[in-house]
């Protein structure tokens, strides 16, 4: 008999809780959030207010939610209290004034483009060969990064490896604004002198915000990928189904050992030994092994062809 396979929780990044609103109401004894608390797309949400809407007549008026009624019990104090009061993402407690329709808050929009404009502090790093894996990111097979913010929302960058293999770069190209990028797809392209690539978009979406500064000054990407040399942040459709395909946690740590291993392969026998010397990676692999090949890196290790 074949075990069941564990069905994969999408983990947004540094999430202050992780409780499902609708636990948080006491209307269901458990439920973690598995949709980095985008509720305006998630299939749970939409079922419960399905199951718990008061079912009004035609022509009779209309009442609020039974769901509503109980939030107002339970937190009395505060009425209704904001989803991202609930949800640790605010700290001080403020009421809602729209019946938890998110999507036709302005205080809910206001947030996001907040989130946008602003840099949360840098991540946590742990190594794999030497290679820096930003921890709560998630980690594409063509070496870029996908953090889930919260509500949904995805930032992408570089991963370590990438910057590290291509060495410092004169130009990134990065996708308009309003730009549905596909998964696997090309994403964006970045060149080094007269050596052009194209990196694959780890997730689906429509682009809502580019980094301007990592455009026009590329080595802040090369420099600091996972926080200031972010690349672009993206609007998904259903967040969840971007997981498939992705490494995270203690799969992006064996997924690196590999990719780190496939690469002193095809640098020859010498560097080969280095992997078990514990010797640092270099810092820029085609600007120290050009006999390797711009596009036969590109071809191995970003799952693209020659530009």
């Amino acid at each position: 008999m074949k075990a069941k396979r564990e069905k994969k929780r999408l983990i947004g990044f540094q999430v202050v809780e992780d409780e499902c609103i609708w636990m948080k109401a006491g209307i269901v004894n458990f439920r973690l959030c598995d949709n980095a608390y985008d509720c305006n797309n998630c299939p749970f949400d939409k079922g419960m207010r399905r199951t718990l809407s008061s079912g009004d007549l035609p022509g009779t008026k209309k009442k609020e939610p039974e769901w509503v009624e109980q939030l107002k019990t339970r937190y009395q104090g505060s009425s209704r209290p904001c989803r991202h009061a609930l949800t640790g993402r605010i700290d001080a407690p403020k009421i809602c004034p729209m019946n938890y329709e998110c999507y036709h808050c302005t205080f809910d929009q206001m947030l996001d483009e907040q989130d946008i404009g602003e840099l949360i502090a840098p991540p946590s790093y742990y190594l794999a060969s030497g290679y820096r894996i930003a921890d709560g990111y998630y980690y594409h097979m063509g070496h870029n990064w996908a953090r889930f913010e919260h509500g949904g929302r995805i930032k992408v960058g570089f991963d370590d490896f990438l910057v590290k293999l291509f060495g410092a770069m004169n130009s990134i190209t990065l996708p308009p604004l309003g730009t549905t990028l596909k998964k696997d797809q090309v994403g964006l392209t970045f060149g080094r002198d007269d050596q052009k690539a194209a990196a694959l978009s780890p997730v689906t979406g429509t682009v809502l915000a580019v980094n301007y500064k990592a455009r026009e000054h590329p080595e802040i990407a090369h420099a600091d990928p996972y926080h200031e040399g972010w690349l672009y942040i993206l609007e998904p459709d259903m967040p969840k189904k971007n997981l498939k395909g992705l490494y995270y946690g203690k799969e992006s740590i064996h997924w690196m050992d590999q990719e780190s291993q496939k690469l002193l392969t095809l640098m020859g026998p010498e560097y080969e030994q280095l992997a078990s010397t514990g010797g640092e990676p270099i810092s820029d692999v085609f600007g120290s092994f050009p006999e390797l090949g711009w596009d036969v890196l590109s071809k191995t290790f970003l799952k693209t062809e020659k530009l």
